[in-house]
């Protein structure tokens, strides 16, 4: 990130990551921070709001956010005016230059997914920087199937660079995720064991132990495929399936993930068990279709588990089974990597190694092994390697997804930005399964209590495809 640069949040909820980059001291001195939102706010209701989400406990926070706010203004954007208040946006950041130094401009894009091809029209016409570097930053989601995502990114490359877009999937700045390729590549136990002679299956999970939280009407266009499995799941999968890449940089990771999503066929219905919960047994907690904005004969997959192949000669035959909901018993994110089984000749009663690797809550690595139970027979028992980072690392720095991602954007680092390879490909593997979903209509998802396991039948269908003891 060059000294003179500006960041400009559109929507202006972005600022939350921004304020904690500064307090770790990785941002430029002469950096500036515009909020740009039609929300109408004075530079003072601006600080304030911001003062409501930081911590300032203690007089050293309480001077860093205010050198923090030194750094900031705000536009109020005029929706009725056309160009009018992204001119006015433009000259404030030329307002920054001193001399003839170039400046770079990053723009948070925290909207609604379905205006940033026109505003990124009008900051491209009024607010792209000549001299330096210029970024837009959008999360997702990146369409709502393989049509309409190619056709979003038609009309961004109008007037970005691919270069120039850096797509957040928030996953991707977790410190877990960042660890599975050093996990994988830094150890060669591990690298001797990564393919189909030695796994079973590979289970790739993310649940909550919430419902949509008076968000019906927003989820119900989404449903928890769109929400987590083709964006975060599958991130999730191509790291742990990717080969080997030249090296760390932003093209070979990025295009050594699109190359391994290509060889992952649609899901199939039958491979597939949807659910939609109901209210908890003990009635305290309503179901999906008790919130007003959700249609009584809504479809809504609130839950799914698919199983998905990888064609090559690594993972040939290995099923990862992909699993995501809502309103379940836990909230955890975890891959749970199933060796095959040892053969009975000497020993009995071994159990299945297992590498865990939970992503969140408790980062850690687990690895459940066989060993002999202490003593006078020749007596097996499942014992377990931890390393849970708040257990064996002193007070571990562990930053937060969006604080890692940011710094990236604002450095210019797209190692972890989902380019459109990789978004092109993750849909093609999740849209059949979405237009048969929704265009059959007799398919129904199953129902589930609130804050269960998930549908009835769960087990088995996770069963059917592991090797049984």
């Amino acid at each position: 990130m060059g000294q003179n640069s500006v960041i400009v949040l559109l929507g202006a909820s972005g600022n939350l990551a921004a304020k904690k980059l500064h307090r770790r001291g990785l941002l430029p001195d002469k950096l500036k921070v515009i909020g740009f939102d039609p929300t109408h706010m004075s530079h003072d209701d601006f600080v304030k709001h911001m003062k409501s989400c930081v911590d300032q406990s203690s007089p050293e926070l309480e001077d860093q956010f205010k050198a923090f706010c030194e750094r900031c203004s705000y536009i109020t954007i005029n929706q009725d005016a056309g160009d009018d208040s992204f001119v006015e946006l433009g000259k404030r950041m030329e307002s920054f230059i001193e001399g003839h130094e170039a400046q770079n401009r990053h723009f948070y894009m925290a909207l609604p997914p379905n205006i940033y091809v026109a505003v990124s029209e009008q900051l491209r016409r009024n607010c792209y920087s000549e001299k330096g570097d210029s970024q837009i930053i959008i999360e997702k989601p990146f369409g709502h199937d393989l049509e309409s995502s190619v056709e979003l990114h038609k009309k961004l490359e109008a007037n970005w660079k691919e270069s120039e877009i850096f797509r957040i999937d928030h996953y991707l700045g977790k410190e877990m995720v960042k660890n599975i390729l050093t996990l994988r590549f830094g150890n060669p136990m591990f690298g001797a064991l990564w393919d189909c002679n030695h796994i079973d299956n590979i289970q790739i999970s993310m649940t909550e132990d919430i419902g949509t939280e008076g968000r019906g009407g927003y989820f119900d266009d989404v449903g928890i495929i769109r929400d987590v499995m083709q964006n975060h799941l599958t991130q999730l999968m191509a790291l742990t399936t990717m080969e080997r890449p030249g090296s760390f940089s932003a093209e070979d990771l990025r295009q050594e993930k699109a190359r391994v999503l290509r060889l992952v066929p649609p899901l199939e219905t039958k491979h597939t068990l949807a659910g939609q919960f109901i209210k908890s047994a003990d009635g305290k907690h309503p179901g999906y279709k008790d919130d007003d904005d959700v249609p009584n004969d809504s479809r809504c997959a609130t839950f799914c588990t698919s199983v998905a192949y990888v064609r090559n000669s690594r993972w040939e035959g290995v099923p990862f089974i992909l699993k995501s909901g809502k309103a379940l018993s836990e909230s955890k994110t975890e891959i749970r990597i199933q060796l095959k089984d040892t053969t009975d000749a000497m020993l009995k009663d071994t159990n299945h190694n297992q590498l865990i690797i939970r992503i969140q809550p408790n980062e850690a690595v687990r690895l459940k092994m066989n060993a002999k139970m202490p003593g006078l027979e020749l007596r097996t028992v499942e014992t377990e390697l931890d390393l849970t980072y708040k257990q064996t690392v002193e007070d571990p720095d562990i930053p937060e997804a969006y604080e890692a991602l940011l710094l990236d954007a604002f450095k210019g680092d797209y190692s972890e930005s989902v380019s459109e390879q990789e978004l092109e490909a993750s849909w093609k593997i999740f849209t059949p399964l979405l237009h048969e979903l929704e265009g059959n209509k007799d398919i129904k998802p199953a129902p589930y209590a609130y804050g269960s396991e998930g549908p009835d039948g769960l087990e088995d269908f996770v069963a059917s495809y592991q090797l049984q003891k």
